[in-house]
């Protein structure tokens, strides 16, 4: 860590040069005393990454910031915004706290976390920048989590774990037991400090796959903003043998859309099926990574188009964690319908269906965009039909 990039006429110039060609500046050589060209540079970088993601970062002055690999694999606020809603109590610690985003929401909830970051220079990054940020109960260590909670004598109420899902023989992975940290062979270890473990995965990880690996998981949740999925969190509770309950939320632009329920809920439900009625409803990236494909459904009193369309309809309109079409046709899928309808421009969805939406753009040209939304799927009868619909605005 550089401290003379804090230096007034560093920052200003930073500042100055958000929307700077950053070749430009490299080929100007610009020069300030004991701060070289290139970590001004990663400094715009890293910040311009930040405008979106870390607004409370980059609206503050004198922060100093990473490379910018670390701030695209740090979590946004609005995700640990939500992660600090799941945790209460006295103390956390945080034994893979990297950049701090975490670190810094949890010490909203929490009397007192410490932030471990087995890198030296990121951990000093950290440590000034909650300074910056006029946080006192955070206590920083440049050393491996691992090794801080081995070795203090207290129980703590929480440990978080964001394991790096790089590594250096496999390259980028997904299984728990391939990151770093290994977490289900640290389990043991970690029920010794504590009662509640927290564990933020791939959106990738498979949910068999994870309960396969860990011990006593309680809860999974599953974070989405603006339809795409973030991150999964895993809540562990020493000698929790209950069934397990799934959270979704997805963040949109106005609200945020929640759906909660258990796998046992999901196993027993029996899906009602029906022809296209008057509304059609497409679950949102959350739900569908969950796994609600029955419950779902019977939750806001919806029929299902086809066991595997995820896809659902019913005649009076209805709440729901996604998005919501009012049907204004329901043709059979054939070459001659579709040239029949004369549409130039639409919105395309797959489900079940046999093409691309690539491929069918490319036969029918179809452009994409415009008010029209098609869905290409089938029906309860196994036969294949495309859906004319109007979107219905939620947000």
């Amino acid at each position: 860590m550089n401290k003379n990039i804090l230096q007034t006429d560093v920052q200003n110039f930073i500042a100055n040069n958000l929307q700077t060609d950053v070749v430009a500046i490299l080929l100007k050589k610009v020069t300030f005393k004991s701060v070289s060209t290139k970590e001004l540079v990663a400094q715009i970088e890293a910040k311009k990454k930040c405008k979106e993601k870390l607004s409370t970062w980059y609206n503050t002055i004198d922060i100093y910031y990473p490379n910018k690999l670390n701030i695209e694999q740090t979590s946004s606020e609005i995700t640990a915004t939500y992660k600090a809603s799941i945790v209460e109590g006295g103390s956390l610690i945080d034994i893979t706290g990297g950049f701090g985003i975490d670190s810094y929401y949890f010490s909203k909830k929490i009397t007192k976390v410490t932030h471990c970051e087995i890198n030296e220079g990121l951990s000093k990054i950290a440590a000034h920048n909650f300074s910056i940020l006029k946080v006192n109960n955070i206590e920083c260590f440049p050393e491996s989590g691992l090794d801080i909670l081995k070795n203090t004598p207290k129980i703590i109420d929480w440990v978080y774990i964001d394991p790096s899902r790089r590594n250096d023989v496999k390259g980028k992975v997904f299984l728990l037991s391939d990151c770093i940290p290994n977490v289900p062979e640290h389990l043991p270890l970690l029920f010794t400090k504590t009662n509640n473990i927290l564990i933020k995965t791939s959106p990738l990880l498979d949910f068999s796959i994870g309960i396969k690996e860990l011990k006593f998981v309680k809860e999974i949740h599953v974070v989405a903003v603006k339809n795409e999925v973030k991150e999964l969190l895993w809540v562990l509770e020493k000698e929790y043998t209950g069934t397990i309950t799934i959270k979704t939320i997805n963040y949109r632009k106005t609200k945020a859309e929640t759906y909660s329920f258990t796998l046992n809920n999901e196993k027993e439900s029996i899906p009602d099926y029906t022809k296209p009625l008057s509304y059609l409803y497409e679950p949102n990236a959350a739900v569908l990574k969950a796994g609600a494909f029955k419950i779902v459904g019977n939750s806001y009193k919806l029929s299902k188009l086809h066991e595997h369309s995820h896809l659902y309809t019913s005649e009076e309109l209805q709440d729901f964690p996604g998005r919501i079409f009012k049907i204004q046709q329901c043709l059979a899928y054939h070459k001659k319908t579709i040239q029949k309808l004369g549409i130039k421009k639409a919105n395309i969805t797959t489900r079940n269906f046999p093409d691309s939406v690539a491929k069918i753009r490319k036969t029918f040209k179809i452009k994409d965009g415009g008010d029209s939304y098609l869905f290409f799927t089938k029906d309860l009868d196994n036969n294949y039909i495309i859906l004319v619909c109007k979107k219905i605005d939620v947000s």
